[in-house]
């Protein structure tokens, strides 16, 4: 009885939970029961037959060569190779005078007109593995193009199924929205959020900690903003899928990876006036360390004249600068008639207008894109990197477009209310605690520097406009030299008016 080796194949492990792995093996049991046969050993691969190198059917082949086995029974053809590679292995087998048989299929292998038989078979199974690798691509692109994700979803969304979008975490999106928030800052690192993560309970798909690595991956996956970038061809979709962060926080984030964004990473202390402060003489950040209770300011370079300044005196500073630029009743009355001016022309005018136009001009540039490709003027890398950078800023464009729409017109109440806190700005500030002092600082003051033990602020230049400003406005229709005034102010005002609705931070009338 001549000794053989049995193989049997599946695709996937999960076909291997079936009975298609039982199967073979009962039909290659009763072939070789038939031709009597002895199935020594049995190898059992669970990975498709389209690609060279499966591990157990390599072993497999080396074991015969060495002598171990006289024959090997396979299935069927298609279960022992679908790639020319490794069809080309097993006809080195019946040249080396091994017998190689299978179970299903009636042919002699070690004829002419069976191995002949045999290698238009296997030719087929090749040519079925190409077509269904070009439709399973075309059906993926198709998904694609349809704004589906037809891959398994990233952290911080649930699968709902073949054809349907992805829908956020209701536990893990808030986090996810939580670290770009945090990222976004410039005050923290890819470690210190981790940690972060791992306290606040954020989780992989097996249930472990976000990795550093999965939070960069997670940081630099454009999915979360409504894109679906695939990066194994560089080409980038809009997604219908409910994005978890705006496009306009991914690029802020994106600005701050790459270090276009302004801010030092802070991940152990939060030091009030951490990255605000720069030595006069060398230009370079004051770093703050803590000392005997009391933060000082210092400047590293050697050699500086600068040496330490304690918090107390920035603090002074810039209470001292906010008070020198405080509006007076007459200027909040004006300030207040030119805010109001301002915004029923606003509200004459459609809001989406400017929007939409440079909507239209991103769509005009896509449109170019794609027939520069087309005329081979650039490059598929190039379309691809380029694409990306315009569908991020239409995201962004129309985030801005809907926002707009929704967003609730400004009351006479709220402007009041506005202006009456911008008039104790300098009060508010010294009765603020340590995070929001920061806040109203970095809004409202500027060119903050120290030399040696002097303290140097500036005032915000929308501020110094204000007051600069106000005073000489008046109800009559602007004209001659005032016209400027009238410039300045406006700017003045839209300013103002951004603050008041600032998505980015907080809201002044909040902080105040």
């Amino acid at each position: 009885m001549k000794h053989c080796f049995g193989y049997t194949r599946v695709s996937t492990a999960k076909q291997g939970e079936g009975v298609s792995l039982d199967a073979q093996k009962e039909a290659i049991q009763a072939f070789a029961a038939g031709h009597n046969l002895l199935i020594v050993k049995w190898f059992e691969e669970k990975e498709t037959a389209a690609k060279k190198g499966r591990p157990i059917f390599t072993r497999m082949l080396k074991e015969l060569r060495q002598g171990k086995a006289r024959g090997l029974v396979i299935h069927k053809i298609d279960r022992s190779a679908r790639n020319f590679a490794d069809w080309a292995k097993i006809g080195e087998l019946a040249d080396a005078g091994i017998d190689v048989h299978f179970a299903t299929e009636s042919l002699d292998f070690n004829s002419r007109g069976g191995r002949l038989t045999a290698d238009i078979q296997a030719v087929i199974a090749a040519d079925y593995i190409r077509n269904l690798r070009d439709e399973t691509i075309k059906g993926i692109k198709g998904r694609l193009k349809q704004g589906l994700y037809p891959f398994r979803a990233p952290v911080g969304y649930l699968d709902q199924g073949a054809g349907k979008p992805k829908i956020p975490d209701p536990e893990k999106a808030p986090l996810i929205r939580r670290l770009f928030e945090r990222y976004a800052t410039g005050e923290a690192s890819i470690n210190s959020l981790q940690a972060e993560m791992l306290v606040e309970g954020l989780r992989n798909h097996y249930g472990r900690p976000v990795s550093t690595t999965g939070i960069e991956t997670i940081l630099n996956n454009s999915f979360y903003c409504g894109l679906i970038h695939i990066k194994r061809t560089g080409q980038t979709y809009n997604g219908i899928h409910e994005p978890i962060i705006s496009a306009s926080l991914f690029k802020l984030v994106q600005d701050v990876k790459s270090g276009r964004h302004v801010g030092k990473k802070v991940t152990r202390h939060n030091h009030t006036f951490r990255g605000m402060f720069r030595c006069t003489h060398c230009q370079t950040a004051a770093i703050a360390e803590r000392q005997k209770g009391h933060v000082y300011y210092r400047c590293h370079t050697p050699g500086c004249a600068t040496k330490t300044v304690r918090e107390e005196l920035l603090d002074d500073g810039i209470a001292q600068a906010l008070q020198r630029t405080s509006l007076s009743n007459s200027m909040v009355e004006k300030l207040g008639e030119r805010l109001r001016q301002w915004l029923q022309q606003k509200s004459e005018q459609p809001a989406d207008d400017t929007v939409q136009m440079r909507i239209n001009l991103v769509e005009a540039r896509l449109n170019k894109l794609t027939d520069a490709l087309l005329d081979e003027l650039i490059d598929q890398d190039v379309f691809n990197q380029k694409r990306e950078a315009l569908l991020l800023e239409q995201a962004n464009l129309k985030e801005e477009k809907a926002e707009r729409l929704v967003r609730p017109s400004l009351t006479v109440d709220r402007i009041d209310k506005f202006l009456e806190l911008m008039e104790s700005l300098y009060l508010t500030y010294l009765f603020a605690d340590p995070a929001e002092k920061r806040e109203i600082a970095q809004l409202t003051t500027s060119n903050r520097s120290i030399a040696g033990k002097s303290v140097f602020v500036e005032p915000h230049h929308w501020l110094v406009q204000a007051s600069n400003t106000m005073d000489t406005l008046s109800g009559a229709p602007y004209t001659g030299s005032s016209r400027r005034s009238r410039e300045v102010t406006d700017r003045c005002i839209e300013q103002l008016t951004k603050l008041m609705h600032s998505q980015e931070v907080s809201d002044l009338s909040k902080l105040l």
